[in-house]
């Protein structure tokens, strides 16, 4: 299809807000936006008895303030320490300093989610409360800050798309001059909005907080298969490329997150 049929990339400067010598970018709070919703929707969450059916979670909804730093720490290390373990060990076992230097890109969902278990563990164990509890009130709002998350990936024009003829591709300015999939747009519609309907239906209407680790279970399948019909039209990381039978980097991270979430939901259909 002739560049000129495709739709033109919308010039957003990926800088929000200028504060003298301090850019701050949509990125960045697109993090914040996601961390504050989780929090604020978590404690709705424990505040609502009726969806727990008779079995709430034992912390307080003001308590859930104090998560909102160990789930800071839990993304922000956890994301970085991810992408560099799984996307570019090469560069930064050569360049080490540059792990530090966070500005220029570069997080990992699956590193963010394992850095966010793992803080929810270490607050549990000081609170005397159950991961799978923690994970089931933290997980409903994830969703949210996956969809501000892709937009701004959108809006900074990284992460795009594979060369594609629909009428919707654009032509991104890091992408060369072949029209592509907005993936990123994909990715913030199935991982984003569907995945947080999807959760807010089992919450609500079904009752799913009332089975520890259910919802963990929804999610966890959830953003997994929706992470792999996506990569099918995103294009892969250049320093990676296609892994062995055409599969993507995010396409192998995603199926040991399947297995964990089909477990989830056998133990806690086991429990119930």
């Amino acid at each position: 299809m002739p560049i000129l049929l495709t739709i033109p990339f919308p010039a957003i400067d990926p800088v929000a807000i200028h504060l003298g010598p301090l850019a701050v970018r949509w990125y960045a709070l697109a993090y914040m936006a996601g961390l504050i919703f989780g929090v604020w929707y978590a404690k709705r969450l424990a505040s609502t008895p009726a969806l727990w059916a008779g079995k709430p979670p034992t912390i307080e909804p003001h308590e859930v303030d104090d998560l909102l730093l160990w789930a800071t720490l839990g993304v922000v290390l956890g994301g970085r320490i991810g992408y560099v373990l799984f996307y570019n060990l090469p560069h930064y076992a050569a360049h080490p300093l540059d792990i530090f230097k966070v500005w220029t890109g570069g997080m990992s969902f699956h590193g963010g989610f394992l850095g966010v278990a793992v803080a929810l563990y270490l607050y549990g164990r000081w609170r005397g409360v159950g991961l799978d509890r923690l994970l089931d009130l933290a997980a409903p709002g994830v969703p949210f800050g996956l969809m501000l998350g892709r937009i701004a990936n959108f809006i900074n024009g990284e992460l795009f798309g594979r060369p594609s003829d629909v009428p919707w591709a654009m032509v991104f300015p890091m992408g060369g001059d072949v029209p592509r999939h907005p993936s990123q747009l994909y990715e913030a519609g199935l991982e984003g909005l569907v995945l947080f309907i999807v959760l807010r239906i089992a919450t609500h209407r079904y009752k799913a907080l009332s089975k520890p680790g259910l919802v963990s279970a929804l999610f966890a399948i959830g953003y997994a298969l929706a992470r792999i019909v996506s990569e099918f039209f995103r294009q892969p990381d250049i320093q990676i490329g296609y892994l062995e039978g055409g599969l993507t980097m995010g396409m192998l991270l995603s199926l040991p997150l399947l297995g964990v979430g089909i477990w989830l939901l056998i133990r806690a259909r086991r429990l119930s």
